[in-house]
């Protein structure tokens, strides 16, 4: 391998990996808010115990978010200098932003919330975790922003005499049409991994019968958000395949195996293709079914790998402008699938817990445990997809990824790296799963450890 290879390996590996706590991290807050806001209105301490008790997993995971989250932004500077250099005063508003505001907000007041436990006034302090979780989306938001930028570049324009990309209108790059599709579509997508958490988690704990009413109406709320949720995945998802079929035809594409323009395409189910010569020797599709959701229509026009092609080498020059075939193919599919199993079994939950009722069969449970990891793997699928569908760009159709590495750096120093980040994230996620597995054992705390009157003290003492 070379450079290139192994820092795009080393980029991949981390982003992969600090993805699999963000989106858990952004729909557990708002779990965790809703469980308090019960709480607040209703008075009843369950809904307190389970309060502190998400609260708990959610805080060990934001902490590891943060963590991930910093070291991959080191890699701009480290494997990717030419891509800084060139669009720095683009992508780096968005990220400043992220920072200096959202961050900040959802930093600040999750603070508030850990240590104001009986220090601040039950409303006061409901209001500093709904404000964590609003920081946490509009975090989640501002670097969305940054990578649709990548994904369809606006607000710039390129400076001849510096060969660099300038911002000339920030709000088109906050409110870039691409932004707007994949906001909804990725937040639908943390609620799913954040319900299927919750259900995995009370499953196992039903299972055994432990605290039966507390994890029974933790399941019911985390089943009605993930149903919920994965209608709205499906929708952002449509809207984005549509804008993806614009802005990016290739990727869509290669996503399909699609070769030829085609008027009435239909959505391939299973193909076997030939990418040297551009064909497949054995495609299964649903009729019409591509033109339906890229185009809204039946009969709607799609175009092909072959004829996207040969109009980039006319537009952009010589060059292979196809991602990795297979792959986009494939992690595609897998990404709708798992995320649709992840619905369907929300739905059997809903109907297996109604009435008050548990499932009386045993498999349930145990399918409720393997369903966490359902979304995980449709959400890292889905970006393995965005971001491999979009190569050889960086930024479409203005930076190739080839021209986006670091000059000086060589192979021994990035694979250096790339072994001591993997190891070093390896230990991590072993230390997360500990740690997740130790307090989900320990269970909830009991009712009178959590359950106070007790006045509300200052915030500090001396």
């Amino acid at each position: 391998m070379d450079v290139l290879d192994l820092s795009r390996w080393q980029f991949g590996i981390t982003t992969v990996y600090h993805f699999l706590f963000v989106p858990l991290t952004i729909g557990l807050s708002v779990l965790v808010a809703g469980f308090q806001t019960a709480w607040h209105r209703t008075g009843d301490a369950a809904y307190l115990r389970m309060t502190k008790f998400w609260g708990r997993l959610f805080l060990i995971n934001f902490a590891m978010g943060v963590v991930t989250g910093i070291v991959q932004e080191f890699q701009f500077g480290m494997n990717w200098s030419a891509y800084s250099r060139f669009v720095g005063d683009v992508f780096g508003a968005p990220l400043a932003m992220e920072g200096l505001m959202a961050f900040f907000l959802e930093s600040t007041f999750l603070g508030l919330w850990i240590f104001g436990w009986d220090k601040l006034p039950k409303r006061v302090h409901l209001a500093t975790i709904w404000l964590a979780a609003i920081g946490t989306n509009i975090s989640a938001y501002f670097i969305l922003a940054a990578n649709s930028w990548m994904q369809h570049p606006v607000g710039y324009r390129l400076n001849p005499a510096t060969g660099r990309a300038e911002l000339t209108d920030i709000w088109a790059v906050l409110t870039n049409v691409t932004t707007l599709a994949t906001f909804p579509h990725v937040i639908f997508g943390a609620f799913v991994t954040a319900g299927a958490f919750v259900i995995g988690v009370s499953a196992w704990q039903l299972a055994r019968r432990r605290e039966v009413d507390l994890f029974r109406a933790s399941a019911r709320a985390a089943l009605v958000v993930t149903l919920a949720a994965s209608a709205g995945v499906m929708l952002s998802g449509h809207w984005q395949a549509q804008i993806m079929t614009r802005q990016q035809p290739m990727k869509m594409a290669a996503a399909e195996a699609l070769w030829e323009d085609e008027a009435s395409a239909g959505f391939s189910i299973f193909a076997v293709g030939d990418v040297e010569n551009g064909r497949n020797h054995i495609n299964v599709q649903i009729p019409y079914g591509l033109s339906l959701l890229s185009t809204n229509t039946l009969d709607g026009r799609v175009e092909g790998i072959n004829d996207i092609q040969a109009r980039y080498e006319k537009t952009y020059g010589p060059g292979d402008y196809r991602p990795v075939v297979g792959l986009a193919y494939w992690s595609f599919r897998l990404m709708i699938g798992f995320g649709a199993l992840a619905g369907l079994l929300a739905l059997a939950g809903l109907w297996f817990t109604r009435r008050r009722r548990l499932p009386g069969t045993p498999w349930f449970y145990r399918i409720g445990v393997l369903g966490i990891g359902l979304p995980f793997l449709a959400n890292t699928l889905g970006w393995i997809f965005t971001e491999m569908g979009r190569q050889p760009w960086t930024v479409f159709g203005v930076m190739r990824t080839a021209a986006a590495v670091s000059p000086g750096s060589d192979v021994g120093e990035v694979a250096t790296t790339l072994i001591g980040f993997t190891l070093v994230y390896a230990v991590l996620a072993v230390i997360e799963v500990r740690l997740l597995l130790k307090f989900i054992r320990k269970g909830p705390e009991p009712e009178d450890a959590v359950h106070r009157d007790e006045p509300a003290l200052p915030a500090l003492s001396y």
